[in-house]
């Protein structure tokens, strides 16, 4: 594994360029559901035409596609986790300010650990014992869980926020019991194999939610259709970056620093859809987000 001490600039810089456009496809998604998408259609487009992406790549770099009868029956599991764990964090996004969906969404490496434990009985690390308390500590100051910041109270709180951080959570949830499974499970896969199965899965799980609600809901005005390329763009874009600069950075798969992204989503949010949240919350955000790369950048 590459140290991240080891990163180059410009492998460093092409990590918070990846990290910011993440963040801003979260900003454009709200724009688009502010004016008439719904949460399916999004993802509909955001994960199919990713998966067009990657498999364009595939083909134009010769790569060989192999599967034993171990991936083929958790690749379709993990893509369906996915395409759920998509569906909620952007309903968390079409409820909550964006920085505060992504945070909640962050708590992701707690739940990691947990499904580890529950599903293969493997022990947390010890310095995961640690950070959980202080991620938790920071999401409650956050979210505001007491109402203090807001003057609402923990109730009025709770009843304005409750939807949208049970989303995130539940999107956090099925993300850790996917990156569990695809350790174990398909872990020896190459990369862009994975992401073009698991991309096209959650497309076809959002296509059905579509149906079930009736078809899709396109923009209702010009800035709605504005968010849903600017999303799918920027959202498909990051993806191949991943798969096509980073390795050649030297840069072997993600990077904890690309857990500030939730930070870019603050200050986007603020710009761009005039979301503000007071600076106990930036503290509880820049405490989580802290957490989360000590996590990441700890050498195993």
């Amino acid at each position: 594994m590459t140290s991240p001490r080891a990163l180059s600039g410009t492998a460093f810089a092409t990590l918070l360029l990846i990290a910011l456009m993440m963040g801003a496809n979260h900003v454009a998604a709200r724009i688009a559901f502010n004016n008439g998408v719904d949460v399916a259609t999004a993802v509909v487009f955001r994960s199919l035409v990713t998966a067009v992406v990657i498999i364009a790549l595939l083909v134009l770099q010769g790569a060989r596609v192999r599967f034993t009868a171990r991936h083929k029956q958790m690749l379709p599991v993990i893509g369906l986790l996915i395409g759920v764990q998509s569906l909620c964090l952007y309903s968390a996004v079409a409820r909550l300010p964006v920085a505060l969906a992504l945070l909640a969404f962050n708590t992701y490496p707690i739940w990691t650990a947990f499904w580890a434990r529950v599903v293969y009985r493997q022990r947390p690390e010890r310095a995961m014992l640690v950070a959980m308390p202080v991620i938790l500590v920071g999401l409650a100051l956050a979210l505001d869980v007491f109402g203090a910041a807001s003057g609402l109270g923990a109730s009025a709180q709770w009843a304005r926020i409750g939807a949208g951080v049970a989303f995130a959570l539940a999107a956090a949830g099925t993300f850790g019991l996917a990156l569990v499974f695809t350790q174990h499970e398909a872990g020896d896969v190459d990369g862009r194999v994975r992401t073009a199965t698991t991309m096209t899965i959650a497309g076809l799980v959002a296509l059905a939610t579509v149906g079930i609600q009736g078809g899709f809901h396109l923009p209702t005005a010009a800035p709605g259709w504005w968010g849903l390329a600017i999303l799918t763009f920027l959202y498909g874009t990051a993806f191949t970056i991943m798969f096509t600069v980073l390795p050649r950075l030297g840069v072997v798969g993600n990077s904890a620093i690309m857990n500030v992204e939730p930070v870019f989503a603050l200050v986007l949010g603020w710009l761009i859809l005039g979301q503000s949240i007071a600076p106990v919350q930036v503290v509880g955000a820049l405490i989580v987000v802290g957490a989360v790369m000590v996590l990441g950048m700890r050498r195993r």
